[in-house]
C-alpha cells in the first residue's frame, strides 16, 4: 500500500514535535511547516501594547513559567530524549502559516493531505487553496469545546468525562469542519489540567497517524457536527478561573473515576444515492 503524502503545519513545542514524528510514520512528508512569528506591522505592535492585552500578555508569561518549570512536557512527550523532529530537514520556516510562501509550496508540492496541528488559525488563501483537504487536531472535544484551554474549561464546568480531542476538518470557522475522530485520555486521580492534556495529545498522535492510512486506503471519514456547543477565547481564563480549578481537582474531582482511554471515530455519512443501493441489495 502507497503512503499518503501530506504536508504537516504544526508548532515547535515538545508536543507538536511528537505528533509531526507520528505523523512521518505513518504518511508520505513532503514538508513540515512551522511558523516563525518574526513578521511585526505597526498595527500588531500596537495592538500588543494596548493595556488590557498587555497586562492579559504578562500574566499568562508568568503563569506558564510557573506551570513548565523543570522541562516537564518535553519529558512527558520524549522521556530522557531531546524533543526534536526526526526529519529536520523537511522544516520549512514562515513568518506566518497563513504566509504565501505557504500557498505556494502547497501548489508546488501537491499533497494528497494537509495535517494541522498547533498553528495559529488558518485563514484566506491557504483555506481556499487546501484543495487536497486540510485535517486538524484540535484540543478539545467539538462541538461542545471548541477554541482554547478546552481541557481547562471541561475541568472547569466539572466534566471531566469531556476532556480530550478531536480531529476534524478545517472550514471557516472555528473547530466547526466535519468531524473524523474524539480521543479521550485515561483520566487518574492525581492528574493535572497539563497532564490531561498532554496525555490527550500523546493518544491523538497514534489516532492521528491512523487516519494517514484508513485514507491511503481508500477509506474517508467526517461528519458534519451538529450544534455549535461553546467556543472559548483565551482572554476568557483569569486568575479566578484558576484558583477555582485548582480548589477542584484539590477536592478530588477526578477521583472514583472509571474513565479509561476513549475512541470514538466518525464514518462519512452514506449519501441518499448509496443509501438506496445498499437498501435495494438488501431487498
Amino acid at each position: 500500500m502507497d503512503k499518503l503524502r501530506i504536508m504537516v503545519l504544526c508548532g515547535r513545542s515538545p508536543r507538536h514535535l511528537y505528533v509531526a514524528n507520528a505523523l512521518c510514520e505513518a504518511a508520505e512528508v513532503l514538508a513540515i511547516v512551522q511558523e516563525t512569528g518574526g513578521e511585526w506591522s505597526a498595527r500588531k505592535v500596537l495592538k500588543t501594547l494596548r493595556p488590557d492585552n498587555f497586562m492579559r500578555k504578562v500574566w499568562r508569561w508568568l503563569r506558564d513559567r510557573r506551570r513548565y518549570t523543570g522541562n516537564r512536557e518535553a519529558r512527558f512527550f520524549f522521556s530522557d530524549r531531546q524533543p526534536v523532529l526526526e526529519h529536520p530537514k523537511l522544516v520549512k520556516e514562515v513568518p506566518h502559516i497563513n504566509h504565501p510562501a505557504v500557498v505556494r509550496l502547497v501548489d508546488e508540492l501537491k499533497p494528497d493531505l494537509v495535517a494541522v496541528f498547533g498553528t495559529s488559525l488558518i485563514r484566506g488563501d491557504l483555506l481556499q487553496e487546501g484543495r487536497p483537504g486540510i485535517v486538524n487536531l484540535h484540543g478539545g472535544l467539538s462541538p461542545e469545546y471548541r477554541g482554547a484551554d478546552c481541557t481547562f474549561w471541561a475541568i472547569y464546568n466539572g466534566e471531566p468525562e469531556k476532556i480530550g480531542c478531536t480531529l476534524h476538518y478545517i472550514d471557516n470557522g472555528i473547530d466547526t469542519g466535519l468531524l473524523v475522530a474524539h480521543v479521550s485520555p485515561e483520566v487518574r486521580p492525581d492528574d493535572d489540567e497539563l497532564v490531561l492534556f498532554w496525555r490527550s495529545v500523546k493518544e491523538s498522535a497514534r489516532v492521528y497517524a491512523e487516519l494517514m492510512q484508513r485514507i491511503a486506503q481508500g477509506d474517508s471519514p467526517g461528519v458534519a457536527q451538529h450544534g455549535k456547543g461553546r467556543l472559548y477565547q483565551v482572554k476568557q481564563r483569569g486568575l479566578r478561573h484558576e484558583l477555582r480549578v485548582e480548589h477542584m481537582l484539590r477536592d478530588g474531582l477526578l477521583c472514583n473515576l472509571s474513565l479509561g482511554l476513549r475512541v470514538r471515530w466518525f464514518p462519512a455519512e452514506q449519501s441518499l444515492s448509496s443509501r438506496m443501493k445498499t437498501s435495494e441489495a438488501q431487498l
